[in-house]
Order: structure tokens, then C-alpha cells, then sequence
């Protein structure tokens, strides 16, 4: 059977004529090839037919008509079907791709489609990459390649490649601002919000997606996935005023308390020690990239009972540094003072990374104190309540007399007869 079309497609091929009676006549095969019940058989025929009118002596008229039926068509076959003829077809294109960019276009999109079906999240993504949005002739509308461009971003995430996502989504923003689709907003900063998130910038990532757990567009079990998202990545990130304040945000929302992860949520707010037998079901609920180590890994030497030791830090996981260092902040405001020793043993680590962990905080600023290595002892800065309560009312005089002095120069009679009053009482 196939080569029977085969034969007639040769024979038409170099038949000539009007271009009217060739394209009815390639538009007759092809219907007859659809009517096959043999799968081999359509797939060979339809392969037979592409091959032949992106041949050069097929008008470019009669090509791109039949290519954008037989585009129209693939989808109904199988998967396997249909990955067999675009592929095909995307090989005899590629020579004249340039002629062909909108049933590229489509086929590319379809067997991207095929991928992403079979999980094959990196062949799908490189599928879609081919598309010319920007070099080729012809031009896409602003939303298409938006949606492309964030697509090709999702299916990079997917498969744990946020560095090749974040490019896609650098060329997403530029056209994002320009965009008045809703939907494609809102898929613009759940990507955003994920590349952030891959890429171990926890608090940005947080505040994205606790943005769009409050729009409405969203259905509600997404936006509670996104609360939780927001949640999940504030507990990971590093301790700092940035995070505080996030943890502030979401303490505040009653639809945290929903959430499983609330409990720990509650003692990171309120600067309780978190052990590390709590954190078990947190571990959980978190994805693989959330998972990794962090890169600690190196030689440190330091002075740890009056000698010098060359000690290697070993990794730890995101989620236990994040827990340290909370933990660490929490001691800050339990202590004045605390040895190496004690502090290891407060946050369930070894007294040597312990030590790190406050030096780092210390020189980064996320932590007010000094580190005494020669008496292994980490200080944390006094807390002064007093002066610091005197320097408030301090400041408060000063703007009460700055009210009072403009008071007087806009009614000096009003503020001398108050004056007058107040004596007299």
C-alpha cells in the first residue's frame, strides 16, 4: 500500500499542470491515506506525502496548504504516531525551514506536547527552543510567544534545570509588562516564582508566591498550595530582617494555621528553639531540589580549646542551616554570652560548626555580637531596654515640640490663650 502512494505521488511530482488540479489532487491522497485502518501504513504514507511536497518543484503555495492540513490532523493520531511523523517532518523541513515557519511552528508544538505526555521534559522544552520567535520572518503575536517562552521556562523546571528556565524567563518579562492577559500573568509569576525558588533565593520566592495566594483568578486548593509555597520557603531561608518580616506577614494569616507546617512557622516567630525531631514532617514536604546540600564543604581552621585544628564542615541540608541559624538567633536573645561547647549542644551540631555558623552571621550582619576564639566563646550584644526606652521617648518629645512650634506660628493667638488656660488650672 505504501508503495503504492509512493508511485502516485512520483508520477504527480513530475506531472506538472495548474497548481489548482496538482493541490486537489495531493488533497485527494491524503484524504484516502486518513481513511487507512493499517497504522504502518498511514504513518508510511503520510511520511511519503510530506516528503514529497516540500519538494522543490511543489509550488509553495500547494506545500504549505497540505502542510497545515496534515499539522491539523497529527494530533488525532496517536502518540507514538504522531511523534514518528513530526519528527519525519521536522527532518525533510529543516533545509527550507524559512518557507515553512508557521507549520513548523505548529508541528513543533504538537510533538512538544507529545514530550511532555511522556515526561520528557528536556526533549519537549529543546522541541519548542527551535521555534524562531525572534529571528524568523514571520511574526508572532505578543501572547504566543509569551506563552511559549514560559512554557519552555515550566518544562526546564521541570526537569531540575533552573538555569536554562531563568533565560526564558528573562525574555518573558520584557514581553509580560506589555501583556493584558490575565492568565498569562498570573503563569508568568508562578514560574518566576519557581525559578527563585530552584535557584535557593528563598525570601524573593516567598513573596511571589504570597502574592498569588491572594488572587482571585486562582482556583483556592492552588492558591493554599501557593500559601504553602511562600511558607515552605520562608522556613528555608536565611535568618535575617527580610525573613522576619515574612515570617511576620504569614503569622498573621489564619489561613496558615491550616497549613502543616504551621507549628514550626509559630516557634520561628517567636523565636523558640526548633529540634531538629520536629522538623520530620517538614522534610516531607519538600521537593527534591529543596533537599540538596549546601555548599559548606570546606576547610576551616579555627581554635577550639586553646589549640589550632584544621577541621572540614561538612554539608548540611538547606532545611537544617535554615533551622541553625534560627536556632542561633533565638539563643542570641536567651544569652549574653555562650561557649562553643554549650552552643553545639543547644543547636544539636558539632561546637566547630557552630562557631562558623556565628562568625558568618556575625560578618554578613544577620546576627548583632563577636566571636572570642581564644576563649571559644560567641558574645551576643547586650540588650540595652532602658536607653533604648528613654531614646523612644526622647524622639517623641522632639516631635511633640515640633507640632507645638507649628501650632504656634499658624494661630499665635489661639496657642497663647491654650497657654493662658493650662497656667490658671
Amino acid at each position: 500500500m505504501s508503495l503504492n502512494y509512493k508511485q502516485q505521488l512520483a508520477t504527480l511530482l513530475n506531472s506538472g499542470g495548474f497548481h489548482k488540479d496538482q493541490a486537489e489532487k495531493f488533497r485527494l491522497i491524503l484524504e484516502s491515506l486518513l481513511k487507512l485502518e493499517d497504522p504502518e501504513g498511514l504513518v508510511e504514507g503520510l511520511k511519503a506525502l510530506i516528503e514529497t511536497i516540500v519538494h522543490e518543484n511543489v509550488s509553495l503555495v500547494i506545500s504549505r496548504q497540505l502542510l497545515s492540513e496534515i499539522s491539523c490532523h497529527v494530533p488525532k493520531l496517536s502518540d507514538e504516531m504522531g511523534k514518528s511523523v513530526c519528527s519525519f517532518a521536522l527532518g525533510k523541513i529543516q533545509p527550507r525551514v524559512i518557507s515553512f515557519e508557521e507549520q513548523v511552528a505548529s508541528i513543533r508544538q504538537h510533538l512538544a506536547d507529545i514530550y511532555e505526555r511522556e515526561q520528557c521534559w528536556k526533549d519537549a522544552a529543546n522541541v519548542l527552543v527551535g521555534i524562531p520567535l525572534e529571528t524568523g520572518q514571520k511574526q508572532y503575536s505578543l501572547e504566543y510567544k509569551l506563552e511559549t517562552y514560559l512554557k519552555i521556562a515550566r518544562l526546564y523546571l521541570e526537569d531540575d534545570e533552573p538555569v536554562q528556565a531563568e533565560s526564558f524567563i528573562n525574555r518573558a518579562s520584557l514581553l509580560q509588562a506589555e501583556s493584558k492577559n490575565e492568565q498569562l500573568q498570573v503563569y508568568y509569576k508562578v514560574c518566576y516564582a519557581r525559578v527563585l525558588d530552584y535557584r535557593r533565593k528563598f525570601i524573593e520566592a516567598a513573596q511571589r508566591y504570597n502574592e498569588l495566594s491572594y488572587r482571585s483568578i486562582i482556583h483556592d486548593d492552588e492558591r493554599m498550595t501557593a500559601l504553602r509555597n511562600a511558607l515552605i520557603c520562608t522556613i528555608l531561608a536565611s535568618a535575617g530582617q527580610q525573613r522576619s518580616r515574612m515570617l511576620a506577614t504569614l503569622f498573621k494569616d489564619e489561613r496558615c494555621q491550616q497549613l502543616q507546617a504551621y507549628c514550626i512557622l509559630e516557634k520561628m516567630y517567636l523565636d523558640r528553639i526548633i529540634r531538629r525531631k520536629e522538623l520530620v514532617q517538614l522534610d516531607s514536604l519538600l521537593q527534591p531540589h529543596q533537599k540538596a546540600k549546601t555548599a559548606d564543604g570546606n576547610l576551616i581552621l579555627v581554635w577550639y580549646s586553646n589549640c589550632a585544628q584544621l577541621e572540614l564542615a561538612i554539608g548540611s541540608s538547606i532545611l537544617d542551616r535554615a533551622v541553625t541559624e534560627h536556632n542561633l538567633l533565638a539563643a542570641s536573645k536567651l544569652y549574653n554570652n555562650i561557649t562553643f561547647m554549650e552552643l553545639g549542644a543547644l543547636l544539636e551540631v558539632d561546637p566547630l560548626k557552630a562557631e562558623k555558623i556565628a562568625s558568618q552571621m556575625i560578618t554578613e550582619g544577620r546576627m548583632n555580637g563577636s566571636v572570642d576564639q581564644i576563649d571559644s566563646i560567641v558574645h551576643f550584644e547586650s540588650r540595652e531596654v532602658l536607653p533604648a526606652w528613654d531614646r523612644q521617648i526622647q524622639s517623641l518629645c522632639y516631635q511633640v515640640n515640633n507640632i507645638i512650634e507649628k501650632i504656634t506660628n499658624v494661630a499665635p493667638e489661639w496657642m497663647s490663650k491654650s497657654i493662658d488656660e493650662q497656667m490658671v488650672h
